[in-house]
């Protein structure tokens, strides 16, 4: 029976994994090295400011093993949404490290393929006058013409299909710009001639690496076996196993639907799939389905800058107070909309955030009993970062000093681990674009280039 393995070194490329578990891989003769190197989970942030989710220095520590003992063995390695966000700046950071590597373990016979998905601005709104983009989601702003202007960058999120030409053409080493999690784990079993459905689950899974093993980790190796009939998942160290139980639930994992998995050109369906132990660490999988979607849309992120934060950190021990913290910080953000009442109120936002109370799910927090003590983090957002600065240093003196009824100290409110309390952050982004555009296909908006150094 035909399968192919794939060695999925760590959750995000720069997370670290041990080299130990890596050989243990290795030794098991992968056909291909696949790691996933980006996400959006922390928000638009790392797009907007063009910055990497890891060090350089980690990003490279990860990646040198990979190259060398994936050089040895001949066998293609793929890197989806290099540096991060995977759009252009991203990219380039994440080949400079690359060159590196290769001047460094003498690695120059590498065929170097790259994928880039940024798109160009007017194609969006050509197709936004054509009615073939639209919003992913309610809550998604209107993509205006000047939002879009503002907008830093634009990436899509590739499907396998761009990568499946790289292997096809002989690349040793791909640098996918923003791609879908699983893609280039699909990829690989799409080249081989195995089933997508099979490829896209298992790559939902391994994109993850560990992180469907028991203890759960993303800072660890796993194997991913795939066959035309299922796939099995296995760690790579012996200090984790692989229950039926484990890998169910990670398949429900970041999805907003029980089975159903939506990505570019594909939906793939898990309604039917058993999850069976194989042995004492690993687990197998059948029943997964795909199916096509008409139009083939693919997934557009951009972020804009919306302002400039500074924040402050501190904690409170005094019941009375915690008793009644949020009217006070109300009474203390109008004193402060009072004292600036020069400034236009849309030039600046007040937030506060009471962990202890209701900071994780706000409103939907049912445990209501009081703590002994509450940590609170309040930011302002303004136009500048100046006006960010003097807002929060007045919202943070005048909540410090503030004269609660049945307050029995004049110390103050508030303690500060930090010195200086009032920190500034620098810019602020958010999603401008996060909406599904149409395409002919899934190689429209990926050119390929080839590098050889």
């Amino acid at each position: 029976m035909k399968n192919i393995k794939i060695l999925a070194p760590c959750g995000i490329l720069g997370y670290g994994y041990p080299k130990s578990s890596f050989l243990n891989g290795m030794a098991l003769k992968p056909d291909a090295i696949v790691v996933d190197a980006g996400s959006t989970d922390a928000g638009p942030h790392k797009l907007g400011a063009g910055v990497a989710i890891v060090s350089q220095r980690s990003y490279k520590k990860d990646l040198e093993i990979m190259m060398v003992e994936g050089a040895k063995a001949g066998i293609p390695i793929i890197i989806g949404s290099a540096g991060g966000s995977g759009g252009k700046v991203h990219v380039e950071w994440s080949l400079k490290i690359i060159k590196e590597i290769i001047h460094e373990q003498s690695l120059h016979h590498l065929k170097i393929a790259v994928i880039w998905a940024d798109i160009p601005k007017n194609i969006i709104q050509d197709r936004l006058h054509s009615n073939k983009v639209n919003p992913l989601g309610l809550t998604v702003k209107e993509l205006t013409k000047n939002r879009l202007e503002e907008t830093s960058s634009v990436v899509a999120q590739m499907g396998h299909e761009p990568i499946v030409k790289a292997l096809e053409e002989g690349a040793d080493l791909i640098i996918c710009g923003r791609a879908y999690d699983p893609s280039p784990f699909a990829a690989v079993a799409a080249y081989h001639g195995l089933p997508l459905s099979y490829g896209y689950h298992a790559g939902k899974i391994l994109e993850c690496a560990a992180l469907c093993a028991v203890p759960g980790t993303t800072k660890d190796c796993m194997l991913g076996i795939i066959t035309q009939e299922g796939f099995t998942i296995t760690p790579l160290s012996d200090d984790r196993v692989c229950t039926p139980l484990s890998v169910a639930a990670h398949t429900f994992y970041e999805k907003d639907h029980p089975y159903l998995l939506h990505g570019p050109g594909y939906v793939l369906n898990l309604e039917d799939c058993k999850f069976t132990q194989l042995d004492e660490k690993s687990v197998y999988v059948t029943g997964s389905k795909i199916e096509k979607t008409d139009p083939y849309t693919i997934k557009l992120e951009g972020a804009i800058k919306v302002g400039y934060r500074t924040f402050v950190v501190a904690g409170v021990r005094d019941a009375i107070m915690i008793s009644k913290l949020e009217e006070i910080e109300q009474l203390a953000k109008e004193q402060v909309k009072n004292y600036y009442s020069d400034i236009p109120c849309e030039d600046y936002q007040i937030h506060f955030m009471n962990y202890g109370l209701n900071a994780v799910i706000g409103e939907l927090e049912t445990n209501k009993g009081l703590p002994h003590e509450v940590g609170i983090v309040f930011e302002v957002l303004a136009k500048t970062q100046e006006l960010a600065n003097t807002v929060c240093g007045t919202l943070r003196s005048t909540l410090l000093h503030y004269g609660y009824d049945g307050r029995k100290s004049t110390a103050g409110n508030l303690a500060f681990p930090f010195s200086p309390s009032d920190i500034p952050f620098g810019p602020v982004y958010e999603f401008s674009v996060y909406h599904l555009m149409e395409v002919k296909d899934g190689y429209e908006m990926f050119p390929i280039e080839y590098l050889t150094l």
